[in-house]
């Protein structure tokens, strides 16, 4: 990860206007209760573009033009010194010495120089940039240098004049995703669909939901993943119909359909999957019959992703085939165009059908330009997850598909010529998802 976040770095750098001077930190530890702090993992820029994964580090970039008109970079990092009682308790710690060699970067302070060191690297910076989501941590830190700075302008010292929102900058980079981090994605999504595998094929022996929990994110860990990419829903029954419920306390019913929205988290990148399948391994056949729409639907919006495409068109195909097989199941009425128009699918289908996938589960970058719904890009990774969800208590549904929430979802990259699905291996029809688990189901 080293590496590439160095190619990270050059690539901002190439994209930053001269005299320019970008700030990005890796936060802090969140103490839990008490003395017990949450694990840390550093915010997805800092990590993007250092590599680094302690707390309390702040990168340093500056592009200046030099007297003689030559461009000129720096990388620094402030970091936490070396601290031999600490690090007995919390573990090792990079320290200053080590971090310029180990990360591929200028220089290293510790976080006691910040104060006196960044004024120096201030002066003639054009402007700052930093992710205006963190205006409340930088301007009262960097407010008092940049008056002091000001305050010499008749020692021909020049301050920043501007302030520009990194985000604007650094995330349509992180949209677009080279090959070494679709291969880290590939992998999350890889180690994802081992975990889901796992959960329906221990379904029929659990009788909780935290017990199929338990199941999927310990095949994460067994396969390499640090940590689960976001909370995992495993919704059993109604539960499903809540879009995202995380308690996963309730008792898993021998007729329930059981729906498992997890993913792994591989080297900093996630993956995001959602399977839906019976607890008895036997679909019903109003599972069957909403289960095969949904899949349908799913396949259609997965078929049209390719550069040039609309985000949009994704989800415009999903819905259209989403309200067909609301009709066919008599849970709606009317024709097709009509029922869209009035958006009277959105009781049973009331989200996107899908979101950028990267560092961050819900992943940066504009999904608009221009007010206009943007065109797919190779190297774009997107989840594609339509669903229907029937409400127990609608009185309108016939009875049968009452209470059933199903939801499918596969990683998808946009290639040069169309796509790649990046989580296959899971069976997905009914008739592969029955066959599957009564093979390898346990008893």
């Amino acid at each position: 990860m080293i590496e590439l976040a160095r190619q990270h770095r050059q690539r901002l750098f190439e994209a930053m206007p001269e005299n320019g001077m970008v700030v990005v930190t890796s936060g802090a530890e969140v103490i839990r209760n008490r003395d017990v702090e949450y694990h840390f993992r550093p915010q997805s820029d800092f990590f993007y573009l250092t590599g680094f994964e302690e707390p309390e580090a702040c990168l340093v970039m500056t592009k200046r033009c030099d007297e003689a008109g030559q461009t000129k970079t720096m990388t620094g990092l402030f970091l936490r010194s070396k601290d031999p009682e600490k690090e007995t308790w919390e573990g090792k710690r990079l320290g200053v010495d080590m971090a310029p060699n180990r990360l591929k970067i200028d220089q290293a302070w510790s976080n006691d120089q910040f104060e006196s060191v960044m004024p120096t690297h201030m002066a003639g910076m054009e402007t700052l940039w930093f992710s205006f989501d963190q205006l409340g941590h930088w301007l009262p830190r960097l407010q008092p240098m940049i008056e002091s700075l000001k305050a010499q302008g008749r020692k021909g010292v020049t301050a920043p004049s501007r302030l520009e929102d990194l985000d604007h900058l650094l995330h349509e980079h992180r949209l677009i995703k080279s090959e070494a981090e679709l291969a880290k994605l590939r992998k999350a999504a890889q180690v994802s669909v081992q975990g889901h595998l796992a959960a329906m094929q221990s379904v029929v022996a659990q009788r909780f939901e935290y017990q199929l929990q338990a199941d999927l994110e310990a095949t994460f860990k067994r396969h390499g993943a640090k940590r689960e990419a976001f909370a995992t829903i495993v919704a059993a029954g109604e539960n499903a119909c809540v879009l995202h419920y995380t308690e996963n306390r309730a008792p898993i019913g021998a007729n329930d359909l059981v729906l498992v929205d997890a993913g792994a988290e591989f080297e900093g990148y996630a993956g995001d999957i959602t399977t839906t399948f019976p607890a008895s391994g036997r679909f019903n056949q109003a599972q069957a019959q909403l289960y095969n729409w949904v899949l349908k639907a799913q396949r259609a919006a997965v078929d049209v992703i390719a550069p040039g495409v609309s985000y949009f068109q994704v989800h415009e195909t999903a819905r259209r085939v989403l309200v067909e097989g609301l009709v066919d199941c008599g849970i709606l009425h009317g024709e097709v165009d009509a029922l869209i128009e009035a958006e009277a699918y959105k009781p049973y289908f009331m989200h996107g059908t899908g979101h950028w996938l990267g560092m961050d589960v819900h992943d940066v970058g504009a999904y608009k330009q221009d007010g206009q719904w943007r065109l797919l890009e190779p190297g774009m990774v997107m989840t594609v997850e339509p669903g229907l969800y029937i409400s127990s208590e609608d009185e309108k549904a016939p009875s049968d598909f009452r209470g059933l929430g199903i939801r499918i979802e596969d990683d998808v990259a946009v290639t040069d010529t169309g796509h790649e699905v990046l989580t296959l291996g899971l069976p997905r029809t009914v008739a592969e998802i029955e066959q599957w688990m009564q093979a390898h189901g346990e008893n």
